[in-house]
């Protein structure tokens, strides 16, 4: 299983990479992506609101999206109805750029996967799927010597 591993994380760093200079041909950052496509959905988000839609933490999402905000691709708006709120809203550099963006994610994911047939396609992702599912599951991995505890009959 270890091959696994090294498998997918080779594959994901070489897609990063490929991702980002992909991006960054249109002013955005590996990550920013994931947030554009939240907010080009729902634009005017909190960022509670969008942490809980990325399953990220807020401070991850205040921390990107003020280098967006630097970068002119969202600007931070008080909400109207509660002063207290902050609302993220996409400027028009980042609407501009939800099409050039689609067709580099759609490009980089048919090289990536010209070499599969279709089957494989599916089965991949089927696959990913489920180890994303497993991995973001509430039960966390038990260490080797915590499983022979936990079973053991004589207690803690």
């Amino acid at each position: 299983m270890t091959e696994v591993l090294r498998l997918l994380t080779r594959a994901q760093k070489l897609l990063r990479a490929a991702a980002d200079e992909a991006m960054s041909r249109h002013g955005v950052r590996i990550g920013q992506n994931l947030v554009l496509e939240v907010l080009w959905q729902t634009d005017g988000l909190t960022p509670g609101e969008l942490a809980a839609r990325l399953q990220v933490t807020t401070p991850t999402v205040v921390n990107t999206a003020t280098r967006m905000e630097a970068a002119g691709l969202l600007v931070r708006r008080r909400d109207p109805a509660d002063g207290r709120l902050v609302r993220l809203h996409l400027t028009p550099r980042a609407r501009a750029a939800e099409r050039p963006i689609a067709e580099a994610r759609r490009r980089l994911a048919e090289h990536a996967t010209a070499t599969l047939t279709d089957e494989e396609r599916r089965h991949l992702h089927s696959a990913l799927q489920k180890i994303i599912d497993q991995m973001t599951s509430p039960t966390p991995p038990l260490d080797p010597g915590e499983h022979s505890r936990s079973t053991d009959q004589g207690g803690p």
